[in-house]
């Protein structure tokens, strides 16, 4: 059992980050189901490193620093959730409210013009955020933002459907341990609020709002998600928490 949990995590911990952890070997569906239940703790693995690079930049320029920032956040992630709100982005925008056509888009990995904007402005926000939450020597948001993050994924998974029969999603959602996933949501809820207080709260609102949100969309054009609109949702979660952590300053 101790060596099943180590793959699952080692799998979830190569998957949403570049971190050089050791290569888990070959993986069956099995066990990508169980990696799932490891997500909060990969983004706790991106967020300890903000974190503490937050803490040693908090003497520098804001501007300077919240760009370091932002790089160190885009490699610890390889892009990967980016690349997914870029995808999703196309496809949306492009699809004209067809199922079949935004599929066909999503699936295309060339970048297009409107993935490019949204990217941009995404960036953009969360480089805005940074500054601001350096300025004010909030640099401690960023270890349980990420985790907050990717928490959410559980929230999908068990909550809606698949939107395609093939793909790393597709086997999380077929082979998710649900129980133990609701578990690993509400300690992941309650780990944001015991490192949060007031702002975790606030955060968790937006997240879950957000949520809603992006549920209801994906439902009504796709029938359900697909891993570009998650990793889209990620990426939307964490800037809206950074603005909403920035303008309310609970």
């Amino acid at each position: 059992m101790g060596r099943t949990l180590l793959i699952a995590g080692l799998t979830a911990g190569r998957f949403l980050t570049r971190l050089p952890l050791p290569d888990p070997g070959v993986v069956d569906e099995r066990d990508v189901g169980r990696s799932a239940l490891f997500y909060p703790l990969a983004g706790l693995l991106i967020g300890a490193p903000l974190w503490l690079a937050g803490l040693v930049l908090g003497e520098a320029p804001v501007v300077v620093g919240a760009v370091l920032l932002l790089c160190l956040w885009v490699w610890l992630t390889g892009g990967l959730h980016l690349d997914g709100l870029s995808d999703a982005a196309d496809g949306w925008l492009g699809g004209l409210g067809s199922r079949e056509r935004t599929l066909e888009i999503m699936r295309d990995p060339r970048a297009g013009a409107m993935g490019v904007v949204v990217v941009g402005l995404l960036l953009l926000t969360k480089w805005s955020a940074l500054q601001a939450l350096l300025a004010a020597g909030q640099a401690a948001y960023l270890l349980w933002v990420p985790l907050l993050a990717r928490a959410v994924l559980l929230l999908v998974l068990l909550t809606t459907p698949y939107a395609r029969t093939q793909g790393m999603a597709a086997a999380s959602a077929r082979c998710l341990p649900r129980g133990p996933a609701r578990v690993v949501f509400a300690v992941s809820l309650g780990v944001v609020l015991a490192l949060g207080g007031g702002a975790g709260y606030l955060a968790i609102l937006v997240a879950v709002g957000l949520f809603f949100w992006w549920r209801r969309a994906v439902m009504r054009r796709l029938d359900g998600f697909t891993g570009d609109t998650a990793g889209a949702l990620v990426e939307l979660i964490e800037a809206l928490a950074l603005v909403a952590l920035v303008l309310v300053r609970p």
